[in-house]
């Protein structure tokens, strides 16, 4: 790796994935990623001997981080962070929220309430295929995020993602019990494992087509569809409307995002660790 490198953070309500862009050449590429847990009791000096370690096994140094970005959906975590790259960077993150260029007008009536995540997954799908465009993430929430063909964010719907729904169901129902999401022989499962593994692979692709109709009956029928998150390529494949799985799209829009607010050459360049 060369001493220009980018790590991006996406900090989420059960993980926080990890990305680490090369610029020697002048383009971001994406050389690293990792994923940790997102747990709030964790101390900035316990993530920060995390992230000294991830660097460590990628065999280069923190210090050739010259620029973070962080995004966050998670409140309490935000500030953790923040103090992380002070202590390791010599300088705060960019942090996606109120104020960030995104050379994307935002439609929501409330635009401070739309996660960062949903900003940045938007960002990115418009920036791969253009618009109009569906970026849906499976997270611990399904999103549905809308952009126009004119490259406005417009909104778009939320449900319990995969695995809340599989806990909310386990709590309240004794005689049932957690079972790998995978593709059951046939739709009517002939055990309890095979028709919870089919209700919840066959029934999260079957609402993403009809959830995908819906948005296009308002967004426009030529409306391309990328999805990513965990399950994204295992429920994709069960789908008819999904075109597209980009495993790193929140990733690379904070990438993008990076590029469009990038500090100045006026601008103080970050210490070394």
């Amino acid at each position: 790796m060369s001493d220009s490198l980018l790590l991006a953070i996406d900090v989420g309500n059960t993980n926080v994935s990890l990305g680490v862009f090369d610029y020697g050449e002048g383009e971001g590429n994406l050389v690293e990623h990792w994923r940790l847990s997102s747990r709030r009791e964790q101390t900035s000096d316990e993530l920060g001997i995390a992230l000294r370690a991830l660097f460590g096994s990628a065999e280069t140094e923190v210090s050739k981080a010259r620029h973070v970005i962080l995004s966050s959906v998670v409140p309490p975590l935000a500030p953790i962070w923040e103090r992380v790259c002070q202590k390791l960077f010599g300088a705060p993150p960019v942090v996606v929220g109120p104020g960030i260029k995104t050379g994307m007008p935002i439609r929501y009536e409330n635009p401070r309430e739309v996660g960062a995540d949903r900003i940045v997954n938007s960002v990115a799908a418009y920036e791969l295929v253009g618009g109009p465009v569906i970026a849906v993430d499976f997270g611990t929430a399904t999103t549905f995020d809308c952009v126009s063909k004119a490259g406005e964010y417009l909104g778009g719907s939320i449900f319990p993602g995969v695995h809340v729904s599989m806990e909310a169901l386990f709590d309240r129902a004794s005689m049932l019990h957690r079972v790998e999401i995978l593709r059951p022989r046939s739709v009517i499962g002939r055990t309890t494992t095979q028709s919870l593994q089919s209700g919840l692979l066959f029934g999260y692709a079957g609402l993403v087509d009809s959830m995908v109709a819906r948005i296009r009956e308002e967004l426009g029928r030529d409306a391309r569809v990328i999805a990513t998150g965990g399950l994204a390529q295992r429920i994709a494949s069960e789908t008819e409307t999904i075109e597209r799985v980009e495993p790193f799209l929140t990733l690379e829009g904070l990438r993008i995002l990076f590029e469009k607010n990038r500090p100045g050459p006026a601008e103080a360049p970050r210490k070394e660790a």
